[in-house]
């Protein structure tokens, strides 16, 4: 029975590529507080600091999850491999990845090779992202096309509507503290995921689904992806000042580890969404 209850909510999910649950989901946001913590303690004991230098430095990790998760979605690679590009795991096979990337940069900046060891992170993970892009370009030039149009449209809705907000938040709100990069990074990253979702639904040619549970129930309700916009709006809003309030009394290394998770959960699935309507996959 354990065992029925296990392959319903999550492997059959993983397996077959369905939309996420209730159950899933609230178990993989568990997973990811408690990884969080975990990560903090752990670098906190190897004497790293957890500062904006090092959070920009894992940016580019965050863009190549949403790659390698395209190049899953384009089915180029076999059974049963595919699995280590799929959520949950591909967050385990990136997690390991960075781990050898930052142990390699601390022994390069220790023998005076690197002058920073966050550079050499940060190169590890563009390299990487470099890489995960020589397969989706072939699969777009000999399978599918390459739509620079889609790109350019995504990024446009998700840039003036960052700037928006962005504004509202500095100008109107009057948080100065919104000015911080990383806080610029958790608005963009999940309002291009807002711009991603409602042009795959609503605008572009090939029909798109959204697979999380409050989306997919907000998009159904309001009969518009745009609504998607609404949805960041109370969660971005709320959030950056909870963050904020933490960071004046609480730990600033977690606060860095908490902001960047945020970052993450919305900045990731917005380049898979919009990478795969590039590639109409």
């Amino acid at each position: 029975m354990i065992g029925d209850f296990i392959y319903k909510y999550y492997v059959g999910p993983i397996l077959n590529g369905e939309a996420y649950t209730i159950v899933d989901t609230l178990t993989y946001a568990a997973i990811l507080i408690v990884s969080v913590y975990f990560v903090y303690r752990w670098l906190i004991k190897s004497g790293i600091s957890i500062d904006t230098e090092f959070i920009l430095a894992l940016i580019p990790y965050v863009v190549l999850g949403g790659l390698l998760r395209v190049v899953e979605d384009t089915g180029i690679i076999p059974p049963p491999w595919n699995v280590l590009l799929i959520t949950p795991i591909i967050y385990f096979v990136i997690f390991f990845y960075v781990i050898a990337a930052l142990i390699s940069s601390r022994i390069l900046e220790s023998r005076k090779v690197i002058e920073n060891f966050s550079r050499g992170l940060a190169a590890a993970g563009i390299f990487a992202c470099a890489l995960s892009l020589i397969p989706l370009v072939f699969v777009g030039v000999t399978q599918t096309q390459i739509n620079i149009y889609v790109m350019l449209f995504i990024l446009a809705m998700a840039t003036a509507t960052s700037c928006i907000v962005w504004a509202f938040i500095r100008y109107v709100l009057k948080w100065e503290y919104v000015s911080d990069i990383l806080y610029k990074l958790l608005i963009f990253g999940h309002l291009l995921d807002a711009s991603a979702t409602s042009f795959g639904i609503d605008l572009h040619e090939i029909t798109y689904v959204e697979q999380h549970v409050a989306g997919s129930f907000l998009i159904e309700a309001t009969g518009t992806a745009f609504s998607m916009f609404l949805l960041k709006l109370i969660v971005i809003i709320p959030g950056i000042y909870v963050l904020e309030m933490y960071r004046q009394e609480g730990s600033q290394a977690f606060w860095h580890l908490i902001l960047f998770a945020m970052i993450m959960v919305g900045m990731a699935p917005g380049i898979r969404d919009m990478v795969r309507m590039i590639l109409y996959v």
